[in-house]
């Protein structure tokens, strides 16, 4: 084994010891799906396969990309899909991406221009991070988990400032489930600069897409926001069951990312396989099933949080989102979790440290309109029996 070797393997020996390594599992299609972000059920969806084959007989012969979309990857397919979701989403225009990933690094690596701050949320997404850390901004300053409050103790500070100024937050964030106040960023923004003059704002919709608003389109078109907000990112990558992101703006927002955003300057574009099947989730959204699959859903949580009794050992994570979770200190116990109801025959996934603080680990459940009520009362009475096993067995 080489130097380098050697010091890769030494630090996965350290993350072993820790209970962190982590591994690739190929998933049983047999258990029951508590952890994908498969929400409304779409990725199973004989409608959406069928709708999908017959968008893909009916597209041109070229089903690869070709190359950048600078390059030759542009197409009226592409251009008529994002004019139709500027239309969905009541924005003046779309630009869609590989993926969130490269949305979140292109908008926060590409837009803040010279020495302008950035405010963010302390959960945000890991791909703002990397695009703030390649980004012109001066300052990078995180606020407490959407926290009004200590939001405006920063703005304050700040609110003389030429620079631009930019808020970051996610709608419903990806560990814990809550939903921002989103409401109150708005008005308070407004409250310091009534016409948007040095205050913009972020959104990342990543997982209030398909499941929040009016045939799922988001907390912010729940809100009516829509017409407040800088930037707003959809992935299509959970609850659409495809890949890829649009970010929606204003036409010189797409204009200059098209011309700076490196991801999508220098990456070959989604083919055409992919983008049709964006297309044919949306309009798997624009359907009556999509509101029935939302009710479905949503009475699944409820009935999940009104059933659950936990010990004062575990935590419901606070949540009416899709997202829930139940947090238990420590990375050998929560393992021991994960591992206790995989083996109850339910597909669920352990989150440690780093991505959530230590002392917050936890068991990350996701719901979905293809779960059933019956699926939701073993769950739970699964859980239940852990805790009886683990931590009330009589000492012998």
């Amino acid at each position: 084994m080489s130097h380098l070797e050697q010091q890769l393997n030494d630090s996965l020996c350290v993350r072993e010891k820790d209970s962190r390594l982590r591994r690739l599992v190929i998933d049983d299609p047999d258990t029951i799906d508590f952890s994908s972000n498969d929400f409304l059920g779409l990725s199973r969806s004989a409608k959406m396969r069928n709708d999908y084959l017959n968008e893909l007989n009916s597209m041109p012969q070229i089903l690869g990309s070709t190359g950048s979309r600078i390059l030759t990857a542009n197409s009226k397919y592409v251009e008529d899909l994002e004019q139709y979701l500027a239309t969905f989403y009541q924005a003046p225009s779309a630009l869609i991406f590989n993926s969130g990933f490269d949305a979140n690094y292109s908008l926060f690596s590409t837009i803040p221009q010279q020495g302008d701050i950035i405010l963010y949320d302390e959960c945000i997404h890991a791909s703002v991070h990397d695009g703030m850390q390649h980004s012109r901004a001066g300052h990078l300053i995180p606020f407490a988990h959407s926290n009004i409050s200590d939001l405006k103790r920063h703005i304050d500070m700040l609110k003389n400032t030429q620079q631009n100024i930019f808020v970051s937050v996610e709608t419903v964030y990806s560990m814990d489930g809550d939903v921002a106040p989103l409401t109150e960023i708005v008005t308070l923004l407004r409250s310091y600069w009534p016409n948007g003059e040095n205050g913009h704002l972020i959104v990342d919709e990543a997982h209030g897409t398909g499941v929040f608003g009016d045939h799922g389109r988001g907390v912010v078109q729940q809100l009516n926001l829509q017409d407040k907000i800088f930037a707003r990112l959809h992935t299509f990558s959970k609850a659409l069951a495809s890949n890829g992101a649009v970010i929606l703006g204003s036409e010189t927002l797409r204009l200059y990312l098209i011309n700076y955003a490196r991801p999508f300057m220098f990456s070959t574009y989604m083919p055409f396989s992919g983008l049709a099947l964006v297309k044919t989730a949306y309009k798997q959204l624009e359907s009556e099933e999509t509101v029935k699959a939302q009710k479905h859903l949503n009475d699944l949580i409820r009935h999940f949080r009104e059933t659950i009794s936990l010990p004062s050992v575990g935590k419901l994570i606070p949540s009416t989102s899709a997202i829930q979770g139940i947090i238990l200190s420590g990375a050998a116990a929560i393992k021991t979790f994960e591992e206790y109801l995989n083996g109850r025959g339910f597909r669920v996934k352990a989150v440690g440290f780093p991505i959530v603080p230590k002392g917050e680990e936890r068991i990350r459940i996701c719901f979905h309109a293809h779960n059933t009520v019956a699926d939701i009362d073993n769950f739970v009475e699964s859980i239940h029996q852990f805790f009886r096993i683990y931590y009330f067995q009589p000492k012998v």
